[in-house]
């Protein structure tokens, strides 16, 4: 029989009467001869109050939030333990034969790096026995164990995406579906652009880049792993009639898409912050002085400008997530006497627009058209960044959804 991955978010799974829906979802599949495995998010908002009792708890003792985070997995992987259980419930009431599983008892292996480890290997040969015995599998998604401590590890916000993509791809499921609160992926955020367009396929690797470019539909390792093991993946909205849902949009291989457009969609991040260290000593070394310490704290840099003055200095800017745009500063000033820079500036009220596309492999001067549109519109780029199939500008975040709505009609994607 085929076999299929289903993965509810949160919203999808908020009440009962929610689980009660993702059921019928479920019965559906069931019906059509799949053998499901399901992959459940906590109920909404229940991860940030687990989070928050994680930190309450610490504080209550002392001032310092710091806190073991092997303790805090084990924590907040019991929303998704609550979710699995209530969903297999609902089903064994509806005559359906299904357990619920936690992530060690398959078990998914990951890394030691708790509240974000990565998943190292899934085992198929417990949820085999289970679909040899008629069961569905109904799966604590966001969570694994390592298997040297045995602990309980998660995944990082979005993980049970992560979960589900891995499990398909380990019980060589037709295809898996991810069902969230909205219909597909769409040319853009319909909120800022209301003639958006929902796209019927898109390639992995544009999903990649709009995932880690301010997409917030998939987390960007789930796409990672689906393109590394070829599987098909449907984003679908849990809130469609169970008796008639619609197909969503196919992620796949580049191959499955007959007619590809330039760009395919336009993402935006305002999670981003800018710093600039004027008058760094122009000489070899002084790059990997500036980049090391931040990548030893774990702060990813983005966009890289270097410009050089005649007097052997450079003024270099870059882009840090605004999150840890404060922790940035403070680590470049502790390095301050290796790396030698006269000040450090920076800005938090910025905002990166990305255009995706695998088009652009075979068409010239697509960034170039952008420029140029952003220009007449008298918006300013601070920086840009470009890769084969696509490119992102850094500019004032008051310009955001101007910016958008230009890019998106100048590559014809309000066109229907």
């Amino acid at each position: 029989m085929a076999r299929l991955v289903m993965k509810f978010g949160g919203t999808s799974v908020a009440n009962i009467e929610r689980i009660r829906n993702v059921a019928k979802h479920v019965q559906r599949e069931v019906e059509a001869g799949y053998q499901v495995a399901v992959v459940v998010s906590a109920m909404s908002g229940k991860t940030n109050e687990l989070v928050g009792w994680c930190r309450e708890a610490a504080e209550s003792v002392s001032n310092d939030p710091v806190y073991d985070q092997a303790e805090y997995d084990a924590v907040v992987a019991s929303g998704e333990q609550v979710t699995s259980g209530l969903l297999a419930l609902t089903l064994s009431k509806m005559g359906i034969k299904a357990r619920s599983w936690q992530g060690w008892q398959i078990p998914i292996e990951t890394s030691d790096a708790h509240a974000s480890a990565r998943i190292t290997n899934v085992s198929s040969v417990a949820l085999d026995a289970g679909f040899a015995k008629g069961e569905v599998a109904v799966i604590a998604g966001f969570q694994g164990v390592n298997p040297d401590s045995g602990r309980i590890t998660t995944l990082g916000r979005g993980g049970s995406d992560t979960s589900a993509v891995a499990i398909a791809a380990a019980i060589k499921a037709e295809r898996c579906d991810i069902y969230t609160d909205v219909d597909g992926v769409y040319t853009t955020d319909p909120r800022v652009v209301p003639k958006a367009r929902k796209l019927d396929k898109v390639s992995f690797e544009e999903m990649l880049e709009m995932a880690s470019l301010g997409s917030k539909v998939l987390q960007v390792r789930s796409v990672e792993i689906a393109m590394v093991h070829g599987v098909r993946t449907f984003v679908r909205s849990s809130f469609d009639d169970p008796a008639a849902p619609r197909p969503g949009t196919l992620i796949c291989d580049e191959e499955e898409i007959v007619e590809q457009q330039v760009v395919t969609g336009i993402a935006f991040s305002r999670d981003e912050a800018q710093i600039t260290l004027r008058r760094v000593a122009d000489k070899p070394g002084v790059a990997a002085a500036i980049f090391g310490p931040l990548a030893d704290a774990n702060i990813n840099v983005d966009m890289i400008i270097q410009v050089v003055s005649e007097d052997s200095t450079t003024d270099m800017t870059f882009t840090v997530p605004a999150a840890d745009y404060e922790r940035a500063q403070t680590v470049l000033e502790q390095a301050k006497s290796t790396i030698g820079f006269a000040s450090v500036q920076g800005a938090t009220d910025v905002v990166k627009i990305s255009a995706i596309g695998v088009g652009m492999r075979s068409h010239a001067g697509v960034a170039a058209k952008a420029f140029r549109a952003l220009s007449e519109k008298g918006i300013n780029i601070r920086a840009i960044t470009t890769s084969e199939i696509k490119f992102s500008v850094l500019i004032d975040k008051d310009y955001t959804e101007l910016a958008v709505r230009t890019l998106h009609s100048l590559y014809g994607l309000d066109q229907a």
